[in-house]
């Protein structure tokens, strides 16, 4: 019998399978926890670029210039917008965006005319607050260093910064939660107002400035 057993093999396909698991249990959810970032970031970016592109069109024709007026409401709408392109990543519970319209100053600098925030994430733009360099022509403009965005006289940029936190698939197993950033600008389409904040049609609890944290609040008839 010992000598059966010794030359026994039925078991070590078994045996190799129980061995060889958790290598490929392993490396397959690694793979999964990397392609849900990989796909998470795409989808940040394409937030980012939406919004800033949904935001260089908004605005109302009521000048005899023909130039469009843009509202507290209509940026609302832009970031609802965004909420509901994200869908279950809930960009606004675990992130935040901030939306900045890069202007020509009265100096010829540029400066962050106006900026809109929404989210819970307590997170600041990187490149100053509204009223940044609107007295002097020391601020650069926005964007990466060696790579700065600015802003022609006449026309407004619309900016945008989107942190989120990512949460991990498996905890920590594979990676750490961490901050994902985009950023994003596009040229205003038409003309627009410029020069002054948006005209304010909505109640304060609606006001999306930037020292508030908080989420999209449901339309109740536009107010």
């Amino acid at each position: 019998m010992l000598k059966r057993l010794g030359k026994d093999r039925s078991g070590v396909a078994l045996l190799e399978f129980a061995f060889s698991l958790p290598i490929f249990l392993g490396l397959g959810l690694y793979g999964t926890e990397v392609a849900n970032l990989a796909i998470t970031q795409m989808k940040l970016s394409q937030i980012a670029l939406n919004l800033a592109d949904n935001a260089s069109r908004i605005g109302t024709l009521n000048s005899a210039l023909g130039a469009k007026e843009i509202n507290e409401q209509q940026i609302n709408d832009v970031f609802q917008a965004a909420a509901i392109q994200g869908g279950a990543l809930d960009v606004f519970e675990t992130g935040r965006v901030v939306l900045s319209s890069l202007e020509v100053n009265s100096n010829g600098g540029q400066t962050i005319m106006w900026q809109r925030c929404k989210g819970k994430l307590a997170e600041v733009s990187d490149y100053g607050a509204e009223g940044t360099g609107a007295s002097d022509t020391s601020f650069p403009g926005m964007g990466p260093a060696g790579d700065r965005i600015s802003a022609s006289t006449g026309t407004a940029v619309m900016y945008v910064e989107l942190t989120f936190t990512y949460d991990p698939l498996f905890g920590d197993l594979f990676v750490d939660p961490q901050p994902l950033r985009q950023e994003a600008a596009y040229t205003v389409r038409d003309a627009r107002e410029i020069g002054s904040a948006p005209t304010n049609n909505v109640s304060a609890a609606r006001l999306s400035t930037c020292d508030k944290y908080d989420t999209i609040l449901p339309q109740t008839s536009g107010v």
